[in-house]
């Protein structure tokens, strides 16, 4: 079901409300328009200036008066004012800047861009019933949003940062992927990226103490791939600039393992605020995990806005019957299906069931509790998915390798 905002009625009080870094200014119009309250700017952010606003706004307040207070998002500074202690029965909206700035178009002053302008912008939204309600589920999606964006930035880090390490070991180590082609993704790779960068030293330790010395680590080698390696270490040419190159690694292997443990703690905080979201459906598809699912719920939001079910036509059953039919094509395998990329997938889907014609559909079949859906129900529902898919990768949120 989609949230909607209360009707604005002739009894309904707007408080819009103009948020900047450190300050805020508010005004205070009933349904007439009329001003209760003469526009304040320049209200510090804080708590007691927030109270003494409450007070003085109550204080011009008719009986009966239902209180909307709009709130305009501005990055992160406006999330404070959402989730501030404003009176119970009071509704508060937040209001998108894009709409702000299109009625300031419509006042005739798009181009006059001051604080009371847009209070009267917001005001006016406001009374044509716009503006979103604030919920919890918004505060996990934004958590969720968070983490993942936090995540992508240390994961494309952590990849330069690997890069750079391969770089400084191949100076000091030469030869080393001949005997390990994949050093940093393996943990016997890894044990020599970190304490063997000196080929003389592991050559010095010979196979029978580098198997003793991992296993004190907790790594089981072989003794075969610890002779390959000593081996190699045995015949690495000397390098001019190695000791520098050696430490120069050292730094670099301390950034990965804060990068890798980061990365780590987004994907805990994902798994435990995506199983909050209605895209928890998304998981019960092969291929789907918690980070490509959350990549998906970041980048759409809330399913059940009315904002988002206009653009993308999708809500939460249906993301419920998407996964459940992608889900059951993955698994039947049906004319060769592989991997789940999601937009590939779909479109996949969408061709197999368009080919089925109104007499020949197969009856209504129960996916999930409660889903029982049709060969048309599943075109509609997986058309919007894909509609979805597609509009992300083209903002560059998912990519797919099939697009």
């Amino acid at each position: 079901m989609v949230v909607e905002a209360a009707r604005v009625t002739s009894s309904t009080v707007v408080v819009a409300v103009d948020v900047g870094k450190t300050e805020f200014a508010f005004s205070v119009s009933d349904g007439a328009r009329v001003s209760l309250l003469k526009p304040r700017t320049g209200c510090p952010m804080t708590g007691p200036s927030l109270a003494q606003v409450v007070a003085d706004i109550a204080r011009v307040l008719p009986g009966g008066a239902g209180v909307k207070v709009g709130i305009e998002a501005a990055g992160h500074y406006h999330r404070p004012l959402l989730r501030a202690p404003w009176p119970v029965d009071w509704e508060v909206l937040e209001l998108n800047p894009g709409h702000v700035t299109e009625q300031r178009r419509v006042l005739g002053k798009r181009t006059i861009k001051t604080d009371v302008i847009d209070l009267q912008a917001m005001t006016e939204l406001m009374l044509a019933g716009r503006g979103q309600p604030v919920r919890d589920r918004s505060l996990v999606l934004g958590g969720l949003a968070a983490w993942s964006a936090h995540r992508t930035g240390r994961v494309s880090l952590r990849t330069a940062t690997k890069n750079q390490l391969l770089g400084q070991l191949d100076r000091c180590f030469p030869g080393l992927t001949l005997a390990l082609p994949d050093v940093l993704g393996t943990k016997v790779g890894r044990l020599v990226a970190q304490h063997f960068a000196d080929p003389h030293r592991l050559a010095a330790f010979g196979p029978a103490r580098l198997v003793r010395f991992a296993a004190a680590r907790g790594l089981q080698v072989r003794r075969p791939v610890a002779e390959r390696l000593v081996a190699a270490a045995r015949d690495a040419l000397p390098m001019p600039g190695a000791a520098v190159a050696r430490q120069v690694l050292a730094a670099d292997w301390a950034l990965l393992t804060d990068l890798d443990a980061q990365i780590d703690t987004a994907d805990t905080q994902l798994g435990q605020l995506l199983p909050q979201t209605p895209f928890t459906p998304l998981l019960t598809v092969p291929g789907w995990g918690t980070v490509r699912a959350s990549s998906y719920a970041a980048a759409v939001g809330d399913p059940l806005a009315k904002r988002n079910l206009t653009r993308y036509g999708v809500n939460s059953r249906s993301i419920a019957l998407i996964a459940s039919n992608m889900a059951m094509c993955a698994i039947e395998k049906k004319r060769g299906v592989r991997g789940l990329c999601g937009v590939g997938t779909v479109s996949w889907i969408i061709r197999f069931h368009s080919s089925t014609t109104a007499a020949s559909a197969p009856p209504a079949r129960t996916l999930l509790p409660g889903a029982a859906i049709t060969a048309s129900a599943t075109v509609a529902t997986i058309r919007a998915f894909l509609n979805m898919s597609c509009h992300l990768t083209h903002e560059g949120v998912v990519r797919c390798r099939k697009c």
